[in-house]
């Protein structure tokens, strides 16, 4: 198990962050995020209406707001840390819901 294995406290705060975030910004909309965690990463798919997509993988750093934020792409299959041209970018802040943010306009 890795030392930076993500707290079942960071755990619970991050089901409560992306569980706010659907109700709040993709209410009614037929999409949600789904959290997966693994170790001491952060999955974050979407679901849009019953299909769920990969969108982006967040690595714990041992603060709730520097997380390490990587993009998905279909391209190749993996998420990719140093891809930094996207469409919403620049709401990469290291929180889960720039993340989310970035992940709505990277693939809307």
């Amino acid at each position: 198990m890795s030392s930076k294995s993500i707290p079942k406290k960071v755990k619970e705060e991050v089901e409560r962050i992306v569980d706010q975030f659907n109700k709040s910004v993709l209410a009614d909309s037929g999409r949600r995020y789904v959290a997966r965690i693994k170790g001491e990463f952060l999955y974050l798919d979407r679901d849009n209406f019953g299909t769920t997509g990969q969108i982006c993988r967040l690595e714990y750093t041992g603060e709730m707001d520097l997380w390490e934020f990587a993009i998905y792409k279909y391209s190749s299959g993996r998420y990719d840390p140093d891809e930094w041209f996207f469409p919403g970018e620049h709401h990469v802040d290291g929180t889960i819901e720039g993340a989310m943010k970035a992940g709505l306009e990277a693939y809307d």
